[in-house]
């Protein structure tokens, strides 16, 4: 039995794998999810974008963000819907880097690599063997 302190109330409870909330909690977070999903089904709504969500609904942001995380509400119906990227915070869809970040990072690893590269090269010509 695991039992922890609900992050948003405070109170004791038992954590299972599938719920990181007290049941209150967990309750009030289904019920915000109820309403964004309600929210977003209507057609006039599909365009929404973050900010119209939350002024419309009253579910903070952040809630918002992890329905889609989670993958619970999925973005592919709702064009201006996206969540942050974890290196700039500029919006993305998919993943968790903008094309941007994901191109920065894999330049810097190929320069690394290139550098281990070229340091087991002068490794290798500065060996020298000795016979006895």
């Amino acid at each position: 039995m695991d039992l922890q302190n609900c992050p948003h109330c405070n109170e004791i409870f038992v954590k299972t794998q599938f719920r990181e909330l007290c049941q209150k909690c967990w309750k009030a977070e289904e019920d915000q999810y109820d309403i964004v999903q309600k929210f977003l089904r209507k057609r006039e709504n599909r365009a929404a974008t973050m900010m119209q969500v939350e002024e419309q609904t009253g579910v903070p942001e952040a809630t918002v963000l992890k329905f889609i995380r989670s993958g619970r509400l999925h973005i592919t119906s709702f064009p201006n819907l996206g969540y942050p990227c974890d290196q700039c915070g500029s919006l993305i869809r998919t993943g968790k880097l903008c094309d941007k970040c994901a191109k920065e990072l894999l330049d810097e690893l190929k320069t690394f690599e290139n550098e281990e590269e070229r340091k087991r090269q002068l490794h290798k010509k500065s060996t020298y063997y000795s016979s006895k």
